[in-house]
């Protein structure tokens, strides 16, 4: 008994802190157009409240800003890092189940005694000295400071940093000195606050550049290419462009990431490293001249882990016997950019399911040999597949840039989507999510969804069914057991919920044996973090 009541213990007091840190959302929705950093000075009162400045100085960071593949980049930097032989810290956002991901030592998110500690450690001095002209921080705010003081106190070797938004007002831009920063490829995302062309974006994304403090970008569109140039002579910084790695260097190996954009991630995450490594005082002799990477550099590279991105799972709980029938495909992709890489990758993963067993399904708490996964997978092949997109993206997000991206970049290999399943997410934007799910609200609106829904029909009926009431006569909605509601159209279908798509899908996948479901996760990180949940449980 004493036991239960101590976990039960533990466990209020992680909820206890998530709504302390809850409590630091101070906007509904990240896209309010006022967040173009206010009072950016005020993080370097929190710096000397938190006794931090000092501390910041002697970390060697690596910075990375960038709008599509700087979480991976990060990733793979640490990785290669780590087997390198140095004790690393990652910084990285969003979460998609716990917020402790956010930070990672070693490799491994950092564990929930160390992770409370720091907190209130940090929390309760800056409650202490807060007043009208010093308000606590804002929740990413708060985060960011969270980390220096993880990284600093776990005397990590190599801190990186992932931008969390922009780069300028970021902050994690009160860093002064870092040893190198990269920017990853830039495209229309958070256009809101970061403005409407690629050379404004560029603008606030160089805004990461230290005077004469080196800096790598990839290949960039010429408009955002002149504008980092730019920047960078300003600041006298040496700005070079990494190219993408060559695949021959992995000696017959695969990147541990998938998709063939991350070889853009990955030249990028090896000059970061080389450079790092370089101006450290821990010299890789000839790196650049020899055609070769170090082996370190390969283990990296090909065992770098990063949930959400590219990741395929199978679900047990259709059949524990037989659990390819239903398998889940999750990328956050939510640029038209990205989204179009997205499509590539489930469109070649579906051909090569269909072609050739593939060993990679990421079991989930059951252990099989690779001849019985080979044997399901040949008994698979001889079933049909049907291909299901389950799709969520924020409203301030354009789905007309999205979906028909997706659609047609999908098509183009020769893949359609048999069904569309468009849900509310179950985390909310004002509320850290926790282990528990949070309840279903029944009155949940769903007119995005909607707006959602008569897009795709659209698209499928080739943009010749482009009014909103034709595709609405062909609708029809109905009640579940449980009396929540379900709109389904020829070619898609609303839930109310996630927790209800996902049991339908499990319900046809389990009536339907003759089908393999193959079902596309996309459109929000926060999508395919619930997702994760509730196929984890």
């Amino acid at each position: 008994m004493a036991q239960g009541g101590s976990m039960e213990s533990a466990s209020a007091r992680y909820e206890l802190t998530l709504d302390a840190l809850s409590s630091l959302i101070t906007k509904r929705s990240r896209a309010d157009k006022s967040n173009t950093g206010d009072r950016f000075d005020l993080l370097f009162d929190y710096l000397k409240i938190l006794e931090l400045e000092e501390p910041i100085s002697q970390l060697k960071i690596i910075h990375v800003a960038g709008t599509k593949g700087k979480g991976s980049t990060c990733t793979f930097t640490e990785s290669i890092l780590r087997n390198c032989g140095f004790r690393t810290g990652l910084f990285t956002s969003p979460h998609l189940i716990d917020v402790r991901e956010r930070f990672r030592l070693n490799g491994v998110e950092i564990c929930e005694e160390k992770f409370l500690e720091y907190f209130w450690w940090c929390y309760d001095r800056l409650k202490e000295k807060i007043n009208d002209d010093v308000p606590m921080p804002t929740y990413f705010r708060f985060l960011a400071l969270l980390a220096f003081k993880i990284f600093a106190a776990e005397q990590v070797d190599v801190a990186i940093l992932e931008v969390g938004l922009g780069g300028k007002f970021d902050a994690t831009n009160v860093v002064q000195t870092p040893i190198v920063c990269g920017i990853s490829s830039l495209g229309y995302d958070h256009m809101e606050i970061l403005g409407n062309t690629l050379g404004e974006i560029a603008g606030e994304k160089a805004g990461i550049f230290k005077h004469m403090i080196p800096a790598f970008t990839v290949p960039q569109p010429d408009e955002a290419m002149h504008v980092l140039e730019e920047k960078a002579s300003k600041l006298n910084v040496h700005l070079q462009v990494a190219h993408p790695l060559d695949a021959r260097l992995l000696n017959g190996l695969k990147l541990a990431l998938e998709g063939e954009h991350q070889y853009l991630n990955a030249g990028l995450a090896v000059a970061l490293c080389s450079t790092w490594l370089q101006r450290t005082g821990h010299p890789i002799t000839n790196l650049n001249q020899t055609g070769s990477l170090p082996e370190q550099f390969i283990k990296g590279l090909t065992t770098a882990s990063l949930q959400g991105r590219a990741q395929i799972v199978r679900d047990q709980f259709t059949d524990i016997e037989n659990p390819g029938d239903l398998v889940f495909y999750l990328d956050g992709a939510h640029s038209p950019e990205s989204m179009e890489v997205c499509a590539k990758w489930f469109s070649l993963c579906i051909k090569e399911d269909n072609q050739q067993p593939n060993l990679n399904y990421q079991a989930q708490d059951y252990t099989e040999s690779s001849n019985e996964v080979a044997q399901k997978h040949i008994d698979e092949r001889s079933k049909d597949t049907a291909q299901i997109l389950l799709f969520n993206c924020m409203s301030v997000r354009d789905p007309q840039l999205l979906l028909p991206r997706l659609m047609r970049t999908c098509v183009s290999h020769g893949i359609c989507f048999k069904k569309a399943l468009f849900v509310p997410n179950i985390s909310v934007y004002h509320k850290v999510g926790s282990h528990t799910l949070p309840t279903i609200d029944p009155q949940v609106d769903l007119s995005w969804q909607f707006a959602l829904q008569r897009l795709w029909e659209n698209l499928m009926q080739g943009d010749k069914g482009g009014e909103a009431s034709n595709t609405d006569q062909v609708c029809e909605e109905v009640k579940d057991d449980t009396g929540m509601s379900i709109r389904s159209c020829k070619n898609s279908s609303v839930f109310s919920s996630l927790p209800l798509a996902i049991k339908w899908l499990r319900d046809t996948a389990q009536k339907d044996r003759l089908v393999c479901f193959r079902v596309l996760v996309t459109g929000s990180l926060h999508l395919v973090g619930d997702v994760l949940r509730l196929i984890k449980k």
